[in-house]
């Protein structure tokens, strides 16, 4: 189904109604509603609050617990699994268990006794169960079922009566103990059909009566099954969405995740896109039912839409980023651990004292490395760090940590502390360190000195190449780049995505601590208008009218190649930086050739072509970017005063691109779509 939103070209508001359209259109959401990495997710509603749960594998504490009050804006306030009390593995002691941990769990509200229970298979025999009469904590372990409940959805019927669907290709349902201790029961009731390669994430519901059980085909599929009989079937299948394009330049479709409903009955599907090397974040969109009892996605022009309405009224809250400076006694709930960390290691009163815990030079083997998520597309960490306290042959700093990592720390060799930069970490398939990096530069610290800033930048928008930086400070103010840049890894098979890691370990001897005065998480906005266009940034322009991309025919680098409109691939013949060029004007710099948009022969006239050029800052190579609704701008040329169209209203491949009066119609309109960054974004 296509969902229309916005005003036809070219019409004119009376003020009022403007004014109504600024409104209506400020009340609408962008997905990924959190661009940080929450995956295998859940999400139900307890009156009129939203609660959501997600992956977290080896950190700890586990099983996220966010709020909402509009399905858009969330909060962080706790985690289901206090510690991660599986082995000495999930401690660091004889053994690691990366990759493993909490993954595909769930998270249900029993009215009959006013609980939330959440339950989750760790390894592949054992499934833990744990609740609390607040979502926000204390949680306590429950039972230990010796079952696996592998992808477990978990449902509790009208009764009270727990239910779980599980599985992979072979799905079954348990029946499970009304005090949720032991399984009662347990059959095989739907069987993956031949034309899916994988069905696994389960999600059990029971709506009008029916029974659901929602499975994905990763990573491009989403189906759902429906028994009219009860919980034990029979089912039968129906597709709701396959190679959905979705809402994240370079993206991937979303799927898995989870159905939920508003107070009003209106019902929305929260599923996840693979964006590594971010890592898999969360869009939503809004789902009806047919007749025959079916949910049906609500697409935007045959993909899932960048934008929607509010599900409800908009309910604000604080947003993910910010500053820590780590008040009080306790973690606040946005931190998680690599593993458990060691308790007697570390304190919070004021600011975080991370003691030596491990003697390593191996930081995937180092206790009490404290993570944070990334906040995409975008962001940077800011830590301060008080090293007056270090040990000869200690190591302390900020990673970006995955099963490819770097770091910008501060070492103390000999009494002498000074700054250096590592890259190069690395796991092999089975997650045994490969390496433990190499130094790839230093700088000496202030003698006298005991504090200092350190940075990592890090572009996590979706693709390959993807880069981090390291910088620091000793005041504050002034920071200096160290070392080359980190090209992050995008192979999804970590699951998790990159971290921002506040870490201390020894090499030598245990003893010596440092102190975490601060800690920011700033997100490199997008920009707001076309006025803030950013000019380090990679766009690909979409045509309102055709859905193609503004494209360098044959990916040519020579002077004189045509320019023309292509179906969109992301190529670097489709993607331009904004060079500003004074007044309101920029340069558009194809990424392949360096060359620029250019109005051929510096014409005025109507159809004149454009074609790519040397750069030479003429008038006839500057574009102002007028305004148009819902988020499209048109491209003026500052010698002709003309609009960039695709003529005749075209949807083919290999339309030429022409100058034309501008008049506002959709072939003049074109969407920015940032790509990816130069560099790196200033923030």
């Amino acid at each position: 189904m296509v969902v229309t939103v916005g005003l036809v070209a070219g019409t004119t508001l009376p003020a009022m109604r403007a004014a109504a359209a600024t409104t209506a259109q400020q009340e609408r959401f962008t997905n990924p509603v959190i661009w940080q990495d929450f995956a295998d997710l859940e999400v139900i509603r307890v009156g009129d609050t939203y609660y959501y749960t997600g992956s977290t594998m080896h950190f700890s504490p586990g099983a996220p617990v966010l709020r909402s009050y509009d399905l858009v804006n969330w909060e962080f306030i706790g985690h289901s699994v206090p510690v991660l009390d599986f082995g000495d593995a999930y401690d660091l002691k004889g053994g690691r268990a990366y990759v493993q941990g909490i993954y595909a769990s769930s998270m249900r509200y029993r009215p009959s006794d006013k609980t939330f229970y959440w339950l989750g298979q760790i390894g592949w025999q054992r499934s833990y169960v744990y609740r609390a009469t607040d979502a926000a904590g204390p949680w306590t372990r429950h039972a230990e079922i010796s079952s696996g409940y592998y992808d477990a959805g978990l449902l509790f019927d009208d009764d009270g009566t727990p239910y779980v669907a599980y599985g992979v290709n072979e799905i079954r349902v348990a029946q499970l103990s009304a005090d949720m201790r032991t399984e009662v029961r347990s059959e095989h009731v739907l069987t993956k059909p031949d034309a899916l390669h994988l069905m696994e994430g389960s999600r059990f519901y029971k709506i009008n009566g029916n029974y659901y059980i929602f499975v994905t085909r990763p990573p491009n599929g989403q189906y759902i099954w429906k028994s009219t009989s009860g919980p034990f079937g029979p089912y039968e299948m129906r597709e709701v969405l396959l190679n959905l394009p979705g809402p994240i330049p370079g993206g991937g479709i979303p799927h898995q995740g989870s159905l939920v409903d508003t107070p009003n009955g209106d019902w929305y599907y929260m599923g996840f896109i693979d964006a590594y090397p971010g890592g898999r974040v969360p869009a939503l969109a809004p789902v009806t039912w047919n007749a025959a009892g079916w949910p049906e996605l609500q697409t935007v022009d045959g993909a899932w839409g960048e934008t929607y309405p509010y599900p409800v009224t908009p309910h604000p809250l604080p947003p993910m980023t910010g500053a820590d400076t780590f008040e009080g006694t306790a973690l606040a709930p946005h931190w998680e651990w690599n593993h458990n960390p060691d308790t007697a290691a570390f304190t919070v009163n004021n600011g975080l004292t991370l003691r030596t815990a491990t003697v390593t030079d191996d930081l995937y083997n180092a206790r009490n490395t404290l993570t944070r998520r990334i906040q995409g597309p975008a962001s940077t960490a800011t830590v301060v760090l008080d090293y007056s306290e270090m040990a000869d042959g200690d190591r302390a700093g900020l990673a970006m940590l995955r099963d490819s990592s770097a770091w910008i720390g501060v070492t103390r060799q000999n009494g002498v502390s000074r700054l250096v930069m590592f890259d190069g970490l690395t796991m092999d398939a089975n997650w045994n360190t490969s390496s433990t990096g190499t130094e790839q530069a230093r700088a000496d610290l202030p003698a006298s000195g005991s504090r200092v800033w350190l940075r990592a930048a890090a572009d996590i928008s979706p693709g390959p190449g993807r880069q981090a930086t390291f910088s620091y400070s000793t005041d504050g103010a002034t920071f200096t780049r160290l070392g080359p840049a980190f090209t992050m890894n995008e192979r999804p098979h970590f699951f998790m995505g990159y971290r921002f890691a506040v870490f201390n370990h020894a090499t030598r001897a245990l003893g010596g601590k440092v102190r975490v005065e601060r800690f920011e998480l700033r997100a490199c906005a997008p920009a707001a208008n076309p006025g803030a266009v950013d000019t380090n940034a990679w766009y690909v322009l979409v045509n309102r009218n055709s859905g193609k991309a503004l494209d360098v025919s044959g990916v040519s680098s020579e002077d004189g190649a045509a320019v023309t409109q292509w179906a969109r691939i992301d190529g670097t013949n489709q993607q331009f930086q904004f060079l500003d060029s004074g007044d309101g004007y920029y340069r558009l710099k194809a990424r392949h050739s360096g060359k620029l948009l250019d109005v051929a022969s510096w014409s005025t006239a109507d159809n004149a072509a454009i074609h790519q050029w040397s750069d030479h800052g003429g008038a006839n190579q500057q574009f102002r970017l007028a305004d148009s609704p819902d988020g499209y701008v048109r491209l003026i040329n500052r010698n002709s005063g003309k609009a960039v169209e695709v003529p005749g209203f075209s949807s083919e491949d290999g339309t030429g691109i022409v100058q034309y009066s501008d008049w506002g119609g959709v072939n003049q309109q074109w969407k920015l779509v940032r790509v990816g960054f130069v560099g790196f974004p200033s923030c």
